[in-house]
């Protein structure tokens, strides 16, 4: 059963508003992650993806990121939208960190060389200045600010969304 979507006030965006199928935008806002005290990824190039029912996704250009922190997990998934995905550790870890479309489709070309930072991972993630919550559970990516509204999909019992 599909929830009951929280109203926007004046500058927030309600996710049940978001498209299906997924959007990508490219957008200027200063993105900031934060691992012991130092800042791993920062950038104003981020591409934001939106989705029905969910929070904002955010792709930095791994350029931006420090990816020796990473290495491949051999982990591979299909997204109906965006194709198929490889997946990242932080090394010497079997956690989960991050992820990436390497070959995506055609409507996501912009975030072939970009990376997707799980914010529950990080000790900090920023969008301008504001630091996010993380979108609920482990399977989704997305990032919640205070101009974001619900309920969000991810948590237990939301799955059939």
């Amino acid at each position: 059963m599909r929830p009951k979507p929280i109203k926007p006030e004046p500058g927030q965006e309600s996710v049940w508003d978001y498209p299906r199928p997924a959007r990508c935008e490219e957008i200027d806002k200063h993105i900031r992650v934060v691992l012991d005290g130092r800042t791993i990824a920062e950038t104003r190039r981020a591409k934001r993806v939106l989705e029905t029912s969910h929070p904002p996704t955010y792709y930095i250009p791994k350029e931006d990121v420090d990816m020796d922190l990473f290495e491949l997990h051999p982990k591979r998934t299909v997204c109906e939208w965006k194709g198929g995905s490889i997946y990242y550790t932080f090394k010497n870890s079997d956690r989960i960190v991050a992820w990436a479309y390497p070959d995506p489709t055609p409507g996501f070309i912009p975030i072939k060389d970009c990376i997707g930072l799980y914010a529950h991972a990080f000790d900090e993630c920023y969008v301008d200045g504001e630091q996010v919550q993380a979108q609920p559970g482990d399977f989704y990516g997305g990032w919640i600010t205070k101009d974001i509204v619900g309920p969000f999909k991810g948590g237990p019992g939301t799955w059939g969304w």
